[in-house]
């Protein structure tokens, strides 16, 4: 890796950290009562993501889930953001590079949003069909993206009664992690490339069940989150 680039992801991770804590302290401050959640329906329009080994897209099980995660945290009195609400990419027609252009749109609505959380969501895929569980993925030097997907993961493993023994995962390549300032996380559900898995991921019910799963997850971060916050706003800590 050149000395530019490692300068580069140096400087992004120094900022992401310094913006995560600048602005989990000034909601802190600033009184806001009604927690905000930010979710990503990964893909949509020309970009299908992956596709199940029974015919189903990424891109519908990403929204599906999405759509059915928006009403319970809903339900649960938070305002909620998404980032695509049909199956269309954030991108113009105009434009070249349309998968650079739809990340960059993504990660300007999260971030004009300030989000207490993010949860981007996606299905997975592997060569070898017997792989299968969910996974959660956080931005490496993010102690609050860590808890985030650790409450979130621990859920999993619920759902699945305990055969899911994957763990939150850290990463410093996917570009949403990279550019997203608050705490964010990118939750695989499962693999379309496991046909039990594939099956259960295109049934209305698990997903429900699915969306469920991650708003009890994100429910337990912001309650844990909330009382940090207003544990560095009383001791005045500005780091």
């Amino acid at each position: 890796m050149g000395l530019a680039l490692l300068l580069a992801v140096f400087f992004a991770a120094r900022h992401l950290g310094l913006s995560e804590a600048s602005r989990a302290q000034s909601r802190a401050a600033s009184g806001r009562e009604q927690k905000v959640v930010a979710i990503d329906a990964g893909h949509g329009g020309n970009d299908p993501g992956k596709v199940g080994v029974n015919g189903s897209l990424e891109k519908d099980i990403n929204l599906a889930v999405a759509e059915r995660l928006k009403r319970y945290l809903e339900q649960s009195d938070v305002q909620v953001v998404m980032t695509r609400e049909e199956d269309k990419g954030l991108y113009r027609d105009r434009d070249q590079r349309k998968k650079m252009a739809d990340m960059k749109k993504r990660c300007q609505v999260i971030n004009k949003a300030e989000p207490d959380a993010v949860v981007s969501i996606h299905q997975n895929s592997y060569p070898q069909e017997d792989v299968s569980g969910g996974q959660v993925f956080y931005y490496r030097d993010s102690g609050e993206g860590r808890r985030l997907a650790e409450r979130i993961q621990e859920r999993f493993s619920l759902l699945s009664g305990g055969e899911n023994g994957r763990q939150a995962k850290s990463n410093d390549s996917y570009y949403l992690l990279l550019h997203v300032e608050s705490p964010v996380v990118i939750v695989e559900c499962g693999f379309l490339s496991n046909w039990a898995e594939a099956r259960r991921l295109a049934d209305e019910e698990y997903q429900d069940r699915l969306a469920w799963t991650i708003h009890m997850g994100i429910m337990e971060y912001l309650n844990g989150a909330g009382a940090r916050a207003a544990e560095i706003t009383e001791k005045g800590e500005t780091s």
